[in-house]
């Protein structure tokens, strides 16, 4: 039995839900997202409230239950406040740019490399941080992860492109006798 899918999702008073053929749009203050719903699950959408439910009792149906909820839940988050997700860069040399919907990034190598944001992610770069934010979590956390993978932090002196929040686990390296 999920947990998770038990749970109630509550509406913000400026968010509206329409759920037709399988198809659920959320529209918001700060947008509006869309997505396929699995046919086996189930919304039944409240004025204040939105109850996912399952159509059969089986293994596969169960596991869709929870995740339907977390992402339903995510898109209406989404469209009422939005999602923000902040790397720090640390590094000799290591910076941000931002050139239009590109992020120039400076990090050790011989270039420069360009990462094209995606639709509907916005960036704003400090000294040694960028700021991502939008109202779609999956698209965030799939461009924060793809700027991460361009150079990871290291554990010895933790140069590179890390997650605000991220501890890095430092090694001691070279000791002398």
């Amino acid at each position: 039995m999920s947990r998770v899918g038990k749970k109630p999702i509550p509406v913000p008073e400026k968010t509206k839900l329409s759920f037709n053929s399988g198809m659920l749009t959320v529209e918001g203050p700060k947008g509006t997202l869309t997505r396929q719903i699995h046919p086996d699950v189930t919304l039944e959408l409240g004025d204040e409230q939105v109850v996912v439910s399952v159509a059969r009792n089986d293994k596969k149906t169960k596991s869709l239950w929870g995740t339907t909820r977390a992402q339903v839940a995510n898109m209406i988050t989404g469209v009422s406040s939005g999602f923000v997700r902040v790397l720090e860069i640390n590094g000799i040399g290591y910076r941000a740019e931002i050139k239009g919907s590109n992020l120039e990034l400076h990090l050790g190598y011989s270039h420069p490399i360009n990462f094209l944001l995606p639709e509907g992610i916005d960036a704003a770069v400090d000294k040694s941080a960028i700021r991502l934010s939008g109202i779609d979590k999956e698209l965030l956390g799939f461009a924060a992860s793809s700027i991460r993978q361009m150079r990871p932090p290291e554990p010895y002196k933790g140069k590179g492109v890390k997650y605000a929040e991220e501890q890095i686990q430092r090694k001691a390296g070279k000791t002398a006798k």
